[in-house]
């Protein structure tokens, strides 16, 4: 058998309109730490007051109501009759990026029971047996529509997202000032007994969640908060000119005191503290927007209090992390407005990374910062490997134009020290007028997928930092957006095929032999039919079982599932739930592997299969979800076993 290379990188971009990429990313100092509360708030005032209007800082814009998002990442601990059982072996867990960091999801299993939200509901199932049951409904009283998992032995973590969210678009930061009330809510729940679901503690932070990582025990939470917080800002009304209630927001901004420019947090109805200390807070050395950016650690060990909090003033929107570095990335902040049609060329807009030393499960540590040029697609752009970190950038933002245009990608590689993140080398010019699709890294290789009317498949070779590679390229119809290694020196890519006029004409499954890096080849592919998969956009819904080769991905209402060797794509069968209480179909947004069984989850319950044939073995209904008042604090929140609901 040959040897699966350690570095391949698949780079798929749809070309967009406009913009000739930066020939070099812009350097990015050290962060500068504040040393006092009264250097941190004159920094905040002199920046703020450029920006205060009739309206505070800022012009009114769209805000879209946020739905919570949670966090998981789990230490499976869990009762069997003999031992434990073990993730991998008895069961699938998160799919996720690197094998020890977990990853927030809606759903966690430690092989004996899952446990999966739905609305505002977090139910514990029963999956030692054929059939799944339901043991336990507990009502979060958050009262949002969704939330994220994490699991350490018999702690559960619910991470909830609130308030109001804005997308991230760089080009928009000048009307993107104005503060936005956020918060998130983090739940403590005792799993020790899943059919009797216990809420421990709440603990609410200023901010919206971002993402957080898991190591062991240990979870760091990153949330982004507009500055100033909770400032009484007026607007102009029938009593009140334009000129007037830019002149009381001006003294109410002269007037406002630390504590508005630092986010806090309580636990349950405790009376609020800061989330981070003035001296823990640093800002990049160019101003980069009113906002905070926060990476609280938490022990789960030890409950739900922070250990540590760090604070950048910026904002971010991607987190990547290794079993030892965490590393946040932004756009670069740009105060000029968007382009006055979509013939203009986008703005030539850089992304900051933040590098954050994660070794000790007590603290965050601040270790540099970096840039390159262009925009990041997501978490798969970054990989730190063997102390070199490396990203994959391109210079039009996925969002601009219709695909003309000379955009290109570039592979940079970076080495902390000295605080910041020094570039050791860079390979441009990838997928000459496309953008990133996908990427992926493993080892010392590197895939990167471009797409505009064909699909290059990019094989790279990182294993020399100073001197990246680019060794292969394989070009095909469509394109790939996720892509995942399923050993034998296969890569398996979940896409889009195209016709003609490269519209999209349905789901792909592609599989690429790439032992020879400089000649990768794709040995089969097959079509799902028309519609997309989640796992295009979510590789939290993708299923690989090595054992077997089973490979799962939802789409629309069902679960397909396929057979994957070097011999090609068999599929197996696919799995639709029916449930009598609905008219329609439930969407399935997650499978997984226990023991024999293959485990599909929706919103309205888990249905088993046989992991051989996909056949029918038992159904697990949730109770119809109910709403629930938004708390002020984390309040009060009530638990239903499947007989009945009942107060706790």
């Amino acid at each position: 058998m040959v040897r699966f290379r350690t570095s391949l990188v698949v780079l798929a971009a749809l070309a967009l309109l406009g913009a000739a990429a930066p020939a070099q990313a812009a350097r990015a100092g050290r962060l500068v730490a504040f040393r006092s509360c009264p250097d941190l708030v004159d920094y905040a005032k002199t920046n703020a007051s450029r920006f205060v209007g009739p309206y505070g800082l800022g012009s009114p814009i769209a805000l879209r109501s946020s739905a919570p998002g949670a966090v998981n990442a789990a230490a499976p601990t869990a009762k069997a009759d003999n031992a434990a059982p073990q993730e991998g072996v008895d069961y699938s867990g998160t799919n996720v990026q690197e094998t020890g960091v977990d990853e927030p999801d809606l759903l966690k299993t430690n092989g004996s029971t899952l446990f999966t939200v739905s609305g505002n509901q977090l139910e514990s199932v029963d999956v030692t047996g054929k059939a799944p049951r339901l043991l336990d409904t507990l009502k979060l009283s958050n009262g949002w529509s969704t939330n994220d998992l994490l699991l350490s032995g018999t702690h559960l973590l619910v991470l909830s997202r609130g308030g109001y969210w804005i997308d991230p678009l760089p080009a928009m930061t000048a009307r993107m000032i104005a503060p936005v009330a956020t918060q998130s809510v983090l739940t403590e729940i005792d799993v020790s007994d899943p059919s009797s679901l216990k809420v421990v503690k709440t603990l609410t932070l200023d901010g919206s969640y971002v993402d957080a990582r898991q190591v062991g025990t240990t979870v760091r939470v990153i949330s982004s908060q507009s500055l100033p917080v909770e400032v009484p800002w007026v607007t102009p009304s029938p009593t009140t000119t334009a000129a007037a209630a830019t002149d009381r927001n001006k003294a109410v901004l002269a007037s406002s005191r630390v504590k508005a420019w630092l986010p806090s947090y309580h636990l349950g109805k405790h009376v609020a503290r800061p989330l981070v200390q003035c001296r823990d807070v640093r800002r990049p050395p160019v101003f980069s927007g009113l906002g905070m950016l926060t990476v609280t650690t938490i022990d789960l060990a030890k409950g739900l209090d922070p250990v540590n909090s760090t604070g950048v003033m910026t904002d971010g929107r991607i987190v990547y992390a290794s079993p030892t570095s965490l590393y946040v990335a932004t756009e670069s902040w740009a105060s000029r407005p968007l382009p006055a049609t979509p013939q203009d060329a986008p703005p030539k807009v850089s992304t900051l990374i933040h590098a954050f030393d994660i070794s000790d499960q007590s603290k965050t540590t601040y270790l540099g910062s970096g840039s390159v040029p262009g925009y990041l697609l997501s978490q798969w752009s970054l990989s730190d490997f063997q102390g070199v970190l490396r990203v994959v950038s391109t210079d039009t933002p996925a969002w601009w134009g219709d695909g003309s245009g000379d955009s290109q990608s570039f592979l940079t590689t970076f080495r902390a020290g000295a605080g910041k993140l020094s570039q050791v080398g860079q390979l441009g010019g990838l997928g000459q007028g496309e953008r990133v699709y996908a990427v992926r890294f493993i080892g010392n290789d590197a895939y990167v997928v471009t797409f505009k009317q064909v699909d290059p498949l990019h094989t790279i070779d990182v294993s020399d930092p100073a001197h990246p590679k680019l060794l292969g390229m394989l070009t095909i119809p469509g394109y790939s957006a996720y892509l995942h290694p399923i050993g034998d020196n296969l890569l398996l890519g979940i896409g889009q095929d195209v016709g003609a006029n490269n519209e999209p004409t349905g789901t792909q499954i592609s599989l690429f032999d790439v032992s020879d890096l400089a000649h990768p080849t794709r040995i089969a592919h097959a079509s799902l039919g028309q519609g997309w998969s989640a796992a295009e956009s979510d590789h939290h819904a993708f299923l690989y079982w090595p054992a077997t080769g089973l490979v799962m991905v939802p789409f629309g209402q069902q679960a397909v599932g396929m057979h994957v060797t070097k011999s090609g794509i068999d599929e197996i069968g696919r799995v639709v739930q029916t449930d009598a209480r609905s008219s329609s179909l439930p969407q399935i947004l997650r499978s997984l592997v226990v023991r024999g069984a293959v485990l599909t989850v929706s919103d309205q319950g888990v249905e088993a299969s046989d992991l051989k044939t996909l056949a029918g073995l038992g159904w697990a209904a949730f109770p119809t979800p109910t709403p629930v008042p938004i708390p002020v604090d984390g309040g009060p929140v009530v638990s239903g076993a499947a007989s009945g609901i009942k107060k706790r």
